[in-house]
C-alpha cells in the first residue's frame, strides 16, 4: 500500500464523518430502534473503511458503503445474540438494502425522527438536548458538558443511559403530532441552539483558510433548522431560532480582520456581513410574529435584528436590546440569557445595574464561575469601578477560552 493511499482514504473517512456521520446515524437508528446499537456498527464500518480502503480504493459511493458495512456488521453481532429474533427479519433485508446505492445524496435523511425520539418525555429533560448534540451532530461528551457546564464523565454516563432507555422503552422514532409537539419541538430547538453555540465558538477561521470543525457544526445545524422549519412551517419558535442562526450566520465573514484577528460584534464592519441571509432572516422573523405568540426563539431573533439593523442606522439600539433580553430572561432564565442582559444593561444603563445583575447570577447559579461570557461581561462593567478586579476578571475569561484569536483579544484589552 502507497502511503498516499493510506491518506486518501483517512481523507475520505474524515470527509464523511463531517459531513454525513448524523445523517448515518439517524438513518441506522431509526431502523434498528438502538441508538448505541446504531452508533457502534457505524464506528465499525468506519473503522473497516480505514483498513480496506488503502487496499482496494476509495469506493465511488462512500456513504452507500458504509452504510452498508454498518448494517451487515450490526446485524452479524445480532445474530450472536438470543435475544434479536425479533429485529432479524427487518434487519435481514436492510442488509442488502441499497446495496447498489445511488449517489449519497439519496440515503434519506431522518434526522428529525431521531431528534424528536431523543425529546421523548421518558427521556429525562437535562439530557435530551445533548442527547441530540451527541448523535446528531457527533459533539463529544468533553464538548456537550461545555456547553451545560457539566463534567465530561457525569456527561458521558447520562448519554450512555440515555441511549440504553430509548431501546428499553421502544421509544418511537417519529416526529409527533398534537399536544406532543410543543414540547418535545422545545427540546430540539434548545439542543440546535446549543449546537450552533458551541460550533459558533469554535469557528471563525481567518479568510483563505480552510473551514475548521466549528464551521462545519454551524453550517449543519443551520441546514437542520431550516429543515425544521420545512417540517413544521407554522410553528413560530422553529422561524425564531432560524432567523436568529440566519442573523449571526451572516457575521461570520467579519469575525475576524485581514490578520486573522478576533473582532467583537460592536467593531464588525456592518458591510462585511450577508445581506442576503439579513433579509431571510427577517423575512423569518416576520413570520414568526404573524403568529401573535411570542417564545424566546423569536425573541432570540429580535435580538439579532437590533444588530443587524446598525447596518442601516450606524447605530445599536441598547435600550431595546435591555428590553428583549428582559423579556428572554422572564421565558427562558438560562446562564447565557442572563449573562447577555447584562451586557446589555451595561451598554444601555451603565456598570452599576450590569453589575447588580452578575453578582446575583453568582449568588444563585454557582455554575457561572466556569462560564467564560460571565467573565467577559464582568471585566466590562468593572472596567471603571475597579480596574484590578476588572483585570482578574478578564484573565479568567482567557483562561476559560478555547479559541486562541479570542483569547489574544482578552489579554491586549
Amino acid at each position: 500500500m502507497r502511503e498516499e493511499d493510506g491518506d486518501a482514504s483517512r481523507d475520505a473517512v474524515e470527509v464523511v464523518v463531517r459531513e454525513s456521520y448524523g445523517r448515518l446515524v439517524a438513518y441506522l437508528a431509526v431502523r434498528t430502534r438502538d441508538v448505541a446499537a446504531a452508533e457502534d456498527a457505524l464506528s465499525d464500518a468506519l473503522v473497516a473503511a480505514l483498513r480496506t480502503w488503502p487496499e482496494r480504493g476509495v469506493p465511488e459511493r462512500p456513504e452507500a458503503w458504509l452504510l452498508t458495512a454498518a448494517r451487515r456488521g450490526h446485524l452479524d453481532t445480532l445474530r450472536r445474540r438470543t435475544t434479536a429474533e425479533r429485529a432479524l427479519p427487518e434487519l435481514a433485508r436492510l442488509a442488502d438494502e441499497h446495496a447498489q446505492a445511488g449517489p449519497a445524496s439519496t440515503v434519506p435523511d431522518t434526522r428529525l425522527q431521531l431528534m424528536f425520539a431523543c425529546a421523548h418525555p421518558a427521556i429525562a429533560p437535562a439530557v435530551r438536548g445533548p442527547l441530540m448534540l451527541q448523535v446528531v451532530l457527533g459533539l463529544d461528551a468533553v464538548r456537550i458538558g461545555r456547553v451545560h457546564l457539566v463534567p465530561a464523565t457525569t456527561m458521558g454516563q447520562r448519554l450512555v443511559r440515555a441511549k440504553a432507555k430509548i431501546a428499553a422503552a421502544g421509544i418511537p422514532f417519529a416526529v409527533p403530532e398534537g399536544a406532543e409537539l410543543p414540547a418535545r419541538l422545545g427540546a430540539v430547538l434548545d439542543a440546535l441552539h446549543a449546537a450552533y453555540t458551541a460550533g459558533w465558538d469554535e469557528a471563525a477561521t481567518p479568510d483563505g483558510e480552510p473551514p475548521g470543525r466549528g464551521d462545519d457544526l454551524t453550517g449543519e445545524v443551520l441546514r437542520l433548522t431550516r429543515l425544521v422549519v420545512r417540517r413544521l412551517p407554522e410553528e413560530p419558535e422553529a422561524r425564531g431560532l432560524l432567523a436568529a442562526v440566519l442573523h449571526v450566520h451572516a457575521r461570520r465573514g467579519a469575525r475576524r480582520d485581514g490578520a486573522g484577528r478576533f473582532v467583537p460584534l460592536a467593531e464588525q464592519d456592518p458591510q462585511r456581513w450577508d445581506a442576503d441571509l439579513v433579509r431571510e432572516a427577517e423575512e423569518h422573523l416576520l413570520l414568526a410574529q404573524q403568529a401573535g405568540v411570542v417564545g424566546p426563539y423569536q425573541l432570540m431573533g429580535a435580538v439579532q435584528s437590533v444588530h443587524a439593523h446598525r447596518a442601516v442606522t450606524g447605530r445599536t439600539d441598547h435600550v431595546a436590546l435591555a428590553r428583549l433580553y428582559e423579556g428572554l430572561v422572564a421565558l427562558q432564565p438560562t446562564t447565557g440569557a442572563k449573562v447577555a442582559h447584562a451586557a446589555a444593561v451595561l451598554a444601555a444603563h451603565g456598570s452599576v445595574p450590569a453589575l447588580a445583575i452578575l453578582d446575583a447570577l453568582a449568588r444563585e447559579d454557582a455554575r457561572s464561575a466556569g462560564y467564560q461570557p460571565y467573565w467577559v461581561v464582568r471585566a466590562a462593567t468593572l472596567a471603571d469601578l475597579d480596574p484590578a478586579a476588572a483585570g482578574a476578571a478578564r484573565r479568567r475569561a482567557a483562561d476559560l477560552t478555547h479559541d486562541p484569536a479570542v483569547r489574544d483579544h482578552l489579554v491586549r484589552a
